[in-house]
């Protein structure tokens, strides 16, 4: 190989390209002996590399090309994860050992039964673990996914004319066991109930995060600078991010989960939380909330509110209820999706009205209304008589 006639490609060791051909050369070294073979495409060049053993057998028409599942989530690895969140990434990877039945299927192979197949031999394995919280392989499946469409997408070793295997069939024959009925809407008395039950530092924390209609992770992360007393304005921008196997406080995020910055009015009961945490403002800190200056961690946040939800003897649990209870409530008393989305942040409108539904309550309300205008037509005392003989 004369070096000069080449040019390395970074990002695949051992893979050179042909300034003149624009052909590919793998090389590869085998108990100290190097091995090269020439392709017209990168797929089949890393192919080459990933599988040749040393002995040179020439390969039937049908030789698979295509890169297995494994080598495309670590292509992922070392191109997409940069731009990743690092919670981002710690979930993925979670995820991703879930799918290990299909590390070493082809791309070339994949199809709906290939999924199938692997639905079936995951439900019964979570089906078998005694107490298992498993209830379906959906983020698994999702993911799965967005392999595929990286891979289709992926201008060296991805294939245009791939056509993801994973259908609608899939996403209900990957449910294990039906989620339980959660009731995640916690009432404005309830909320109340459960904030007055904890200590000064949670107190404010929970009653801003309900105030704003917040995730707890961009309550946490508000910085003192953000916040425009003049204007009467607070800035929803950066958020804490949290080590998912400690609760503890890893770095704080420029953006929140939208990537969207968001403005709130501070009212006269925002402004009575904003100065009572003012009053305690550490020199070397921005943050509003804190310990000694240093930034909360989610364990510690968790500890407080199922200690004071517990003493409140309220049914709801978790930090996220407070966003909900709130979204309901603004949506009760404006009746507006509009009003809802400002108070959340939400871009999707089918996402507010999830997080808002008030179906519960405005059925209960129609059919109090309707109760009273059939009161005033005749004969509906007949109809209800329970004393009248049954022919």
């Amino acid at each position: 190989m004369n070096k000069k006639d080449y040019s390395k490609l970074s990002k695949h060791r051992g893979i050179y390209k042909n300034k003149k051909t624009g052909r590919y050369l793998a090389v590869k070294k085998i108990k100290g002996k190097q091995f090269s073979e020439s392709f017209d495409n990168v797929r089949s060049a890393l192919h080459w590399r990933n599988t040749f053993d040393g002995i040179k057998i020439k390969r039937k028409v049908w030789q698979k090309t295509s890169p297995t599942l494994l080598e495309i989530w670590e292509s992922m690895r070392e191109l997409h994860f940069p731009t990743l969140e690092g919670s981002t990434i710690a979930i993925w990877e979670r995820r991703f050992k879930v799918l290990e039945g299909l590390y070493r299927v082809h791309m070339e192979d994949f199809t709906p039964s290939i999924i199938d197949e692997w639905i079936k031999v995951s439900k019964a394995h979570y089906i078998k673990l005694k107490n298992s919280k498993r209830y379906n392989l959906r983020n698994e499946l999702n993911l799965l996914g967005t392999v595929f469409r990286w891979y289709r997408n992926d201008p060296e070793i991805g294939d245009y004319k791939f056509v993801s295997p994973i259908l609608d069939r899939h996403k209900k024959s990957c449910i294990i066991k039906e989620l339980p009925v959660r009731d995640k809407k916690i009432s404005p008395e309830d909320a109340l109930k459960f904030i007055n039950c904890l200590t000064p530092l949670y107190r404010d924390l929970a009653l801003l995060q309900f105030l704003t209609a917040s995730r707890i992770s961009e309550v946490a992360g508000i910085q003192i600078s953000n916040i425009d007393l003049d204007k009467k304005e607070l800035m929803i921008k950066e958020c804490c991010v949290w080590d998912p196997k400690n609760k503890v406080f890893q770095y704080l995020k420029l953006y929140p989960k939208n990537k969207s910055v968001r403005y709130c009015f501070i009212n006269d009961l925002l402004l009575e939380i904003i100065q009572n945490r003012l009053k305690e403002r550490h020199p070397k800190s921005e943050f509003l909330f804190h310990i000694n200056g240093k930034p909360l961690n989610y364990c510690t946040i968790q500890v407080n509110f199922r200690k004071a939800q517990r003493e409140a003897g309220v049914k709801h649990t978790g930090t996220h209820i407070l966003r909900h209870g709130m979204a309901t409530f603004v949506r009760s008393i404006t009746r507006s999706l509009d009003a809802t989305m400002a108070m959340t942040g939400h871009k999707d409108i089918k996402l507010a009205d999830h997080y808002s539904s008030i179906g519960r309550e405005v059925q209960k309300e129609t059919s109090l209304l309707v109760e009273e205008r059939l009161k005033k037509f005749q004969g509906l005392e007949n109809v209800l008589s329970f004393n009248r003989k049954i022919s």
